[in-house]
């Protein structure tokens, strides 16, 4: 009874709903002003008490011969550059009909940009770093929802960026092995990240930013990262505190030679696509010279499971040493404060899609199955089911399971769960969806709903405090009660609300606690 396995890309694709077409974001406005990073001089803009600056090359274009290399360098360059505009996204398939692609712009290999808000003026900040979602396969530092100019009035500085996507930022083959027998191959969008992490620690000062107080944050598959990172050996000392948001947690990950019953193993993926493009035993070089459509290929957004020429993340041995469960389980995650957590209705608003899945994944409770509904719907209906089970297999109780290892590891852990629906859409939503919480966060609300209300901007001003105070000063705090640290004993989450964060109640825990010894009892 292997629950990890479900489609968590399903998920990403019904929760990134948003308008079907996105307009590139104009260039800043307001006063020029001028700094100085390692490659030479930017020039962005202030507007309003915040300093902002786009487009920011952290590394080298990863082309030609540094496709699938680790990221090195950005080059430096002459004179100033205008950072006012975004940079490229991250090559992709956006699926318009469903996801917004968020942020118009025009999509590339050469995308490893990042962008950076920060307040005009004052003392050294800390520093948030935050890293997309869109299941590895879409998605861009410049949306319109992670604007980072709302948190940063709340004294951080705030750094978006992008990361290579699907087949550019996993894939694995071993002539790229043999090519560089010292290199990690097949997890590019985490060196990505990781060095865009560097760059902060080498040149946020120049922003006005604290290098020793950098929290790192992201949702669904950007929370999937933070997990990933927090193992990671090659991001230790990176980053001083972490935010998870719909990050999932349970999944078991392919090696390089090791497949799991979602993905074939790394070098077998590779191999499969390197055939089907026509190259039987090609070395480094030929596999470079495949073009940037070949690579994307048909490689979907919801389709990539079970295929056998795409292995998502790996177990390389250096980046990713191993599942997150077994990292945290044996407590060799990060030691940083960590807040983690999940949305009321992950696919609450999408049964049509999820009613094969939850009837299939219900089926593997075998005799328990019936108990399993009962807890869901003790009135014999099937609402609660449709609504909770898929959000809690995938999402609510893996948060749970990392945030009691993490504590019982003596570090300070916030678990919370994020209900608030914006008042438009209450008649039809049964609660908060997957990546719904993200213009909360950031307080962009206004910016992405035209129909905010004032009770949906002052939930996202309260979400956004909770966030900041965080980074401001290693615990969440805001409106409402005092948010305390979680512990197995006490078992605290915490629900926000416009009113700030509340003790959850309700049958929340019980339906945790059930599926929490159903995967003990797989394991046995």
């Amino acid at each position: 009874m292997r629950l990890h396995l479900l489609m968590m890309t399903l998920a990403l694709a019904l929760g990134l709903c948003g308008s079907v077409q996105a307009a590139p974001r104009p260039p800043l406005e307001g006063a020029p002003v001028t700094v100085q990073v390692e490659s030479g001089a930017l020039s962005g803009r202030t507007w309003d008490g915040v300093q902002a600056f786009r487009g920011v090359p952290y590394a080298a274009a990863p082309v030609a011969e540094l496709r699938w290399r680790p990221p090195q360098p950005a080059p430096a360059w002459s004179g100033v550059r205008e950072a006012i505009r975004f940079g490229s996204d991250c090559l992709q398939h956006p699926l318009p009909t469903i996801v917004d692609p968020g942020s118009g712009q025009a999509t590339s290999e050469d995308c490893l940009y990042l962008n950076v808000w920060a307040p005009a003026s004052g003392p050294r900040r800390p520093v948030m770093v935050w890293i997309h979602g869109g299941g590895f396969t879409i998605g861009s530092g410049a949306m319109v929802a992670s604007d980072g100019a709302a948190l940063a009035r709340q004294g951080v500085v705030v750094v978006t960026l992008n990361y290579r996507l699907g087949r550019f930022g996993f894939f694995a083959h071993p002539a790229l092995t043999r090519e560089h027998p010292d290199e990690a191959v097949g997890t590019y969008a985490l060196m990505d990240q990781i060095a865009a992490l560097a760059w902060v620690k080498r040149n946020i000062a120049a922003f006005g930013g604290d290098p020793a107080r950098v929290t790192l944050f992201g949702e669904s598959a950007g929370g999937g990262s933070v997990i990933a990172l927090m193992g990671s050996p090659a991001a230790r000392g990176l980053f001083h505190q972490a935010i998870v948001e719909s990050g999932g947690g349970r999944d078991a990950l392919p090696g390089l030679e090791r497949a799991t019953a979602d993905y074939p193993a790394g070098y077998a993926a590779g191999r499969a696509f390197a055939i089907k493009a026509g190259l039987t035993d090609p070395d480094a070089a030929a596999l470079r010279a495949l073009t940037a459509d070949k690579v994307s290929g048909d490689l979907g957004f919801t389709n990539n499971r079970n295929r056998s020429d795409y292995s998502g993340m790996v177990v390389d041995g250096r980046i990713v040493t191993g599942d997150p469960a077994a990292i945290f389980a044996r407590g060799e995650e990060a030691p940083v404060p960590l807040i983690i957590g999940f949305n009321s209705a992950e696919l609450g608003g999408a049964k049509v899609f999820t009613a094969p899945m939850t009837r299939q994944a219900a089926a593997r409770f075998g005799p328990q199955e019936t108990a399993l509904r009962k807890l869901y719907d003790p009135d014999g209906g099937e609402e609660g089911l449709a609504t909770h089970f898929l959000s809690d297999v995938i999402f609510a109780e893996p948060a749970r399971m990392l945030a009691r290892a993490h504590a019982r590891a003596g570090r300070p852990t916030f678990l919370y769960q994020f209900s608030y629906v914006a008042e438009a859409q209450r008649a039809k939503a049964p609660g908060a969806g997957h990546a719904s919480e993200i213009p909360y966060v950031f307080d962009t609300i206004a910016l992405t709903d035209p129909k905010a209300t004032s009770q949906d901007r002052a939930a996202a001003a309260a979400t956004s405090a909770l966030w900041a105070s965080f980074a401001l000063r290693g615990r969440p705090a805001g409106k409402g009660p005092a948010w305390p640290s979680y512990t197995a004993a006490s078992d605290t989450l915490m629900d926000i609300t416009p009113e700030g964060a509340l003790p959850l109640t309700g049958r929340t825990r019980a339906r945790l606690d059930f599926l929490e010894a159903a995967q003990a009892a797989s394991r046995d």
